[in-house]
């Protein structure tokens, strides 16, 4: 049995790669797609997910990233039913603005622990199973994995401090594991968009804001066009996708430009 494996799956970001890899004709592994485990938190959502796409052979998985009973609830399907993974796509993520000493342990705790820790783990368990199956070697046909960063890697964020670092690890992890895998024949992209329409911000703000200001409003994606973007990038086989223009031109400016002045500018602009 060939699967695809998609985190955050129930809404945002990772339902659109959802459609995305049920309409997809493209192979993974070098054999089609058999079942997509789709994994998040809300066991209702996940259901209304499996009924809305009927046709296909979707697995509702209901765990929490955050713990080490969610982790190990992936590690016994994969060791029980033993599947080839032609596809792994690491969207779960989450974040809290705000300075540092005005968040909870627990708000940084749950931010590293979804955004780097279960995502390192994570692929580390379902490596072992990413086996190219098909036959003749293709690099369009490899197993592949999507791994979604953010802009914010690009530069460090005073009032998103942790979120922008965790995210930094993310793009720096990823960028060493498409190394690291080549040999394996696995593909590794990593996917730094800007802001995207999701409920993302409503929860970074505890609900305080819902909708993105300013020059941040004038690049906001669907999450749909992201997840057709990404999934284009993916099998072309890009390491690195930095998604829309303006975020294109931070990624320059963070490499020309000295961080310290960026900072300095970014502390102006804060709210106090």
């Amino acid at each position: 049995m060939s699967i695809a494996i998609i985190t955050g799956a129930s809404s945002g970001i990772g339902e659109a790669f959802l459609s995305e890899v049920v309409n997809s004709t493209g192979k993974f592994g070098g054999t089609n797609i058999d079942a997509i485990w789709i994994i998040a938190r809300r066991a209702d959502r996940l259901e209304a997910l499996k009924k809305k796409y009927s046709n296909s052979n979707i697995v509702p998985i209901e765990a929490d990233l955050t713990s080490e009973e969610g982790i190990s609830i992936i590690e016994h399907e994969l060791s029980n039913k033993k599947p080839t993974i032609g596809l792994l796509i690491n969207c779960a993520g989450l974040g809290k603005r705000g300075k540092v000493i005005d968040r909870s342990k627990d708000d940084l705790s749950s931010t590293l622990d979804v955004n780097c820790k279960s995502l390192s783990i994570l692929t580390r368990l379902c490596l072992p199973y990413m086996v190219c199956t098909g036959g003749a070697f293709s690099w369009k046909q490899a197993p592949r994995i999507i791994n979604l960063g953010s802009s914010a890697a690009f530069l460090p964020q005073p009032g998103f401090a942790c979120y922008a670092a965790s995210k930094a690890y993310v793009l720096s992890f990823s960028r060493a594991l498409s190394y690291e895998l080549h040999n394996l024949k696995i593909a590794v992209t990593v996917i730094c968009p800007g802001p995207v329409n999701t409920e993302f911000l409503s929860k970074a703000t505890d609900s305080k804001e819902s909708k993105f200001t300013g020059i941040r409003a004038m690049c906001v994606l669907s999450p749909e066009k992201l997840a057709k973007k990404g999934m284009k990038a993916a099998m072309r086989g890009r390491h690195l996708y930095v998604c829309g223009f303006m975020q294109k031109c931070l990624y320059l400016a963070s490499k020309i430009v000295p961080t310290s002045w960026i900072l300095s500018i970014e502390k102006i602009l804060m709210p106090s």
